[in-house]
């Protein structure tokens, strides 16, 4: 069945998100959504490795926040101000011993969350600078997994856009002074090697 969305523009529009509308907060069942669509994603073996914790509201949505780092190419910003913080987090788990194609099935999945997200207007940030100590504490993350990454999700208020690479070759992305945030991607013909 053909999808009649432009998903090249749909991909491109669903850049990582680091501020978003508190006052609409996700729900636990918006949570569940995206989960689902992770849980039906391809998964190496398809031994289904994976776990998932999601966090929506109350104390712990509120002490996991300051575990979180946020955006390291923008120096002079720490992370998004109160009224702008995510409203949900899903941590992706990993058995600790597994093999490397686990890493492999959490790009997939968080990949899927963060097009789900985006389908129905969610941001979505991948994390991976957190207190891995103090989230696995909060989290009371069961024993023999761990913490690959968090995602922080809400009402997405930031605007995106992918932008070329400057002169200097930076690929750091930036904010104008409208807070628009700009992406800066290679071009296709500087990625492709060969075409047969």
């Amino acid at each position: 069945m053909a999808c009649d969305c432009d998903f090249r523009k749909f991909v491109e529009e669903a850049r990582t998100c680091r501020r978003f509308n508190q006052g609409a907060p996700l729900s636990g069942q918006d949570l569940d959504w995206l989960v689902e669509c992770a849980r039906l994603a391809p998964s190496a073996r398809n031994q289904q490795e994976l776990r998932f914790i999601t966090v929506q509201s109350g104390k712990t949505l509120d002490a996991l926040f300051p575990l979180t780092k946020w955006a390291g190419a923008l120096k002079d910003w720490g992370g998004p101000a109160e009224g702008e913080r995510p409203t949900g987090f899903i941590a992706v788990l990993v058995p600790e011993n597994a093999g490397e194609l686990i890493f492999y099935d959490a790009g997939i999945a968080v990949q899927t969350i963060q097009l789900a997200a985006h389908s129905k207007g969610f941001g979505c940030c991948i994390i991976k600078s957190f207190d891995v100590k103090k989230s696995a504490e909060l989290l009371a993350v069961p024993q023999g997994m761990k913490i690959a990454l968090i995602l922080g999700l809400g009402v997405a208020v930031e605007k995106r856009v992918i932008a070329d690479i400057p002169e200097n070759g930076s690929l750091n992305y930036w904010r104008d002074a409208d807070c628009v945030h700009h992406v800066p991607k290679r071009p296709l013909e500087a990625l492709l090697v060969a075409r047969f």
